[in-house]
């Protein structure tokens, strides 16, 4: 495993602790007498004024669209790194994880559509994305011997149902297209990468770039996430030293950001779901149950089925015991951080729909923990 790969691991496995204290902060807020005043907080209007340009919003949108395009330019360079030089790249090492991450998608979509989709629908897309941060640090502390090839086969699988999550984002939640701007971007990506092709370009320009191109995507309609990976996209796999990119370079620079900052105070603003006067049928019986059981449920299912079923077509033998696969499956449930983004994509403008899509990511990746906990000490993996 190359020296990037092991720093992303562990930039990730630090950030999800994280994470998961910034919810957990969350939750007891939003249940306690300080409740009135974070709801309030997160509600504080901002006004970005250029003269030129103005764009305002809650502090809670420009959370949703703003920081978190910095985690999504993040997820762009790190499949850029993935599909150039790294595990996608090779199609004999692929096949597995990919395989994996369909199934990982297709069975909670099939879940929550049978449990809840006549309740509402909208929630289908919530189940599908696996949080990368929580699902390795959550391996690093369940499983800290495991084999190495356990950790890339889970990081590649993440970083697959992220694809595929940033597509269901821009086929779904794009709203009616401005053409002038969304052309200006384009022009602006295809123009910045002709010039790297041609030439070295400053590693400066590329995220001065993707400022840019995020502006243009608020005022085109596109999502500011798609418009992220997008602008990642175009930086090169050009070598700027002995053994390292321009694309890792900067990847090594934002990625911290996005796993100690941007994430945390994301969650803090995500998460903090009031248990105040919530019924258990309409909990066991709606939105937060189907997100729950597709995440819990359908996640480790679907992985398994998918992972054999290719490796029997394939003939490609499992890298790692099935016992093990199946606790990694059971970590694909905990969907923290893309699920909760989706979620609040979902339900725009239903308040009562948000809360009990977000007490259903809470539930499913609680309960994918403990699944995955009790698969690890079941069945502890041994390091090759």
């Amino acid at each position: 495993m190359t020296s990037a790969v092991l720093k992303f691991l562990k930039t990730e496995a630090a950030g999800g602790l994280l994470i998961a204290l910034a919810a957990a902060a969350a939750i007891l807020v939003a249940n306690s007498p300080l409740a009135v005043g974070y709801n309030a907080f997160l509600k504080t209007p901002i006004v970005l004024d250029l003269g030129f340009w103005q764009v305002g919003g809650a502090l809670k949108d420009w959370v949703k669209d703003g920081l978190m395009a910095v985690f999504f330019y993040v997820i762009g360079l790190e499949l850029k790194r993935e599909l150039t030089v790294g595990e996608l790249s090779n199609p004999r090492t692929v096949l597995l994880p990919v395989a994996a991450a369909l199934g990982g998608a297709l069975l909670p979509v099939i879940i929550y559509s049978a449990y809840a989709g006549g309740i509402d629908p909208r929630g289908w897309p919530v189940p599908v994305a696996t949080d990368i941060a929580f699902a390795l640090a959550a391996l690093a502390l369940l499983a800290p011997k495991a084999d190495p090839r356990l950790r890339l086969f889970l990081l590649t699988l993440a970083v697959v149902d992220d694809l595929m999550a940033i597509v269901l984002i821009g086929i779904l939640f794009t709203s009616k297209l401005v053409l002038a701007p969304l052309l200006a971007a384009l022009a602006l990506l295809a123009l910045v990468s002709g010039w790297g092709r041609l030439r070295a370009v400053p590693m400066w320009i590329y995220p001065a770039v993707a400022v840019i191109t995020w502006g243009l995507a608020k005022e085109s309609g596109v999502h500011t996430s798609v418009m992220a990976v997008a602008a990642a996209f175009i930086v090169p796999p050009r070598p700027v030293g002995t053994d390292e990119t321009l694309l890792g370079k900067l990847e090594h620079y934002i990625h911290p950001l996005s796993a100690y900052v941007v994430l945390p105070i994301f969650a803090f603003s995500a998460a903090g779901v009031s248990l105040a006067g919530l019924e258990p049928a309409a909990v066991l019986g709606g939105i937060s149950a189907g997100v729950a059981i597709a995440l819990a449920i359908g996640k480790p299912v679907g992985v398994t089925l998918f992972t054999l079923g290719a490796a029997r077509l394939s003939r490609t033998p499992l890298p790692f015991p099935m016992r093990q696969l199946i606790g990694v499956g059971c970590l694909c449930g905990i969907g923290f951080t893309m699920s909760l983004f989706i979620g609040a994509l979902a339900f725009a403008g239903d308040a009562s729909g948000e809360a009990q899509a977000r007490l259903g990511v809470l539930m499913g990746s609680t309960l994918s923990l403990f699944l995955g906990l009790a698969a690890f000490r079941l069945f502890p993996p041994a390091r090759r």
